[in-house]
This record gives C-alpha cells, sequence and structure tokens, in this order.
C-alpha cells in the first residue's frame, strides 16, 4: 500500500517535498512514478526513477525544478519541488512497479497511493 504525502498551499517560488512511503513491501523492487492531475486536465507523469537506476525522468515543465530520490532506510521516495508556479497545482500521486523496464515506458502502474494536493497561489 501507497502513501503520498506532504501536499499544502503555498506562495510561488515556495518549496515543497512530497513522500511516497510504502506499508507491506519494499519500494526498492520497484520502479516508483509521481504523477499529477489538475482540474479540468489529463493526468501527467512528472517524474519517474526505474527499479533498476539509472538518470530519472522529468517531465520538461519540472526540469530543474523537481527532484526524485529514494530513502531505502526509510521505505520512502521523495519528491523535492522547488520553484513552484501556480500551474503546478494539482493533485500529486505515487505509483509503483514491479517491472524491470525503464519507468518512462511503464503504462500499467499496478499500485497507486491516494494523492496529496498541492496548491500553489499568491
Amino acid at each position: 500500500q501507497l502513501q503520498a504525502s506532504g501536499g499544502g498551499s503555498v506562495r510561488p517560488g515556495g518549496s515543497l517535498r512530497l513522500a511516497c512511503a510504502a506499508s507491506g513491501g519494499t519500494l526498492d523492487g520497484y520502479a516508483i512514478g509521481w504523477f499529477r492531475q489538475a482540474p479540468g486536465k489529463e493526468r501527467e507523469r512528472v517524474s519517474c526513477v526505474s527499479r533498476s537506476g539509472g538518470r530519472p525522468f522529468y517531465a520538461d515543465s519540472v526540469k530543474g525544478r523537481f527532484g526524485i530520490s529514494r530513502d531505502s532506510a526509510k521505505n520512502t521516495v521523495y519528491l523535492q519541488i522547488n520553484s513552484l508556479k501556480p500551474e503546478d497545482t494539482a493533485l500529486y500521486y505515487c505509483a509503483a512497479d514491479p517491472s524491470l523496464l525503464p519507468c518512462l515506458v511503464i503504462n500499467g502502474w499496478d499500485y497507486w497511493g491516494q494523492g496529496t494536493l498541492v496548491t500553489v497561489s499568491s
């Protein structure tokens, strides 16, 4: 089971750190993805890290501002989000999949967290 947390309301330019924690298993055996969905928009893959490691993926809209990292000791994957913009406002979800494929090509993620809301406004 995945639990996403860390969302909140911030002003433009602010930062948040989202966390994706797992219970009942270790995230080290999974690719992890962070997705977001804004009202009236399709879900967007913003970042992911493959099960085998390697360079993480970032959507063009978040490159240079978001950073994904694993903390194996805490069985948690973080998404550091900096320089927030109003267009980053969305419900952010984490997902996990045991596939060994590069995370960018994974489409049917097996496990989803419940989402954490990020609101950016002045």
